[in-house]
Order: C-alpha cells, then structure tokens, then sequence
C-alpha cells in the first residue's frame, strides 16, 4: 500500500498504520521518526536538521522533503508506505507530489480518518504514556495492572501535558485551522478516501477495500 493517513491528533493514524502494516510489509513513516533516525545516522540533511531542532525551530520544509526524499528511496520502502501524519500544510503537500512524480511513485489514497471531537478528547485525556519506554495505555479501555506502574518496563505511567482537555482542544484548534484543509487539496486530487475511524478495524476495512489489499 502507498497512502498517506491525514486526520486530527488522536484519530488513531498510529494505530491504523501499524494494522495495515502488518497485513502487507508496508513500513509507516512520520516525520518525527524520519528526522530522529536522519540525526542518529548523522546524514548531512540530519546535521542540519539537528541545528534547527536543538534550537526548538521548525526545521524548514526544504530540509524535511530533502530526508523524506532519502527515506522514500529505502529498500523497505519497496513493499510500500504509510505517510502518518505528513504531510502537514498544503505547500508541504504541493512538494510532495512533485517529490513523488520525480521518483515515479504514484499515491493510492489520501485516508482522512474521521472522528467526532468529542471522541478524540475522550480518547486522549484518558490516554497514558510510559516515560521509559513509551507504552501508551488508556485508563479505561485498556489500564495498566498497577496504577501508574507500566506493565512492560516498570516504568512510571503519567499522563502527557499536551493531553489535558485544554492542550487538547488547542491542538484540534491548530489542526482544523492548518492541517484539515488538505482534505480538500486530495480531493481536488482524485486521491481522498473519507473514511469513519470511530472503530480501527472498520478503518482498516474500508482502506483494504478501497486499494483492492
């Protein structure tokens, strides 16, 4: 599968990408992780982008399409990918294509995971995270076994200062206001796939459906 995940923080992009991955090789992509990995391996992109980051700035878009353009060219790659959550602003999405015609990928879908606002704040002022290892539980679909205790690691399980009711309801703000309108840029096209993703299976269902996996 060739698709990038659009949808507001806590939409479950995440979630789906590492179902879908699982059903065919595909590998999923963020930008967070392809700039973690650029830095540690110390490519030239990577050092710049390390500067911009250890100085708390946004690292210029020339700089994430030229690691993203590194990525893509991956051997993994080749069974296919899962955008989660780039690209972000409409002229990233402008240089993505561009990026992707030059490479000679062609984009299945654009899934834009739909999900009532207050499902996602539901969702994410009852979400944990463990400050070790990074496990994510939620306090009443699926608690740890001790409170507050994470049941991989033993580490401590706290929950996030940008998942509080305020932080969340201005990152949905920032996102309605920036990230939503790439809806309409894939549906102008031909690319977007709306998509109900209050249930994940449902999600992965329809997408499976839609590309034919």
């Amino acid at each position: 599968m060739r698709l990038i995940l659009l949808g507001a923080p806590g939409a479950g992009k995440g979630t789906v990408a590492k179902m879908l991955t699982a059903i065919d090789g595909s590998v999923q992509i963020s930008t967070g992780d392809i700039l973690r990995a650029a830095v540690k391996d110390g490519t030239d992109l990577g050092k710049q982008a390390k500067a911009y980051m250890d100085a708390g700035d946004l690292v210029p878009d020339e700089l994430i399409m030229g690691i993203m353009k590194a990525r893509l060219k991956g051997d993994d790659c080749q069974a296919g990918f899962l955008l989660d959550g780039f690209p972000r602003t409409i002229p990233q999405a402008e240089q993505l294509k561009d990026l992707l015609a030059d490479l000679g990928i062609t984009l299945q879908a654009a899934v834009n995971l739909d999900v009532p606002r207050d499902v996602i704040l539901d969702r994410l002022t009852t979400r944990r995270t463990c400050v070790d290892c990074g496990a994510i539980y939620n306090v009443k679909s699926m608690p740890t076994k001790v409170e507050g205790v994470c049941d991989k690691c033993g580490g401590k399980v706290v929950q996030r200062d940008d998942e509080t009711e305020e932080a969340i309801s201005n990152r949905l703000d920032v996102y309605n206001q920036k990230t939503a309108p790439l809806a309409d840029f894939y549906r102008g096209e031909g690319l977007l796939l709306d998509v109900n993703a209050t249930s994940s299976d449902s999600v992965v269902a329809s997408i499976r459906g839609h590309v034919g996996a």
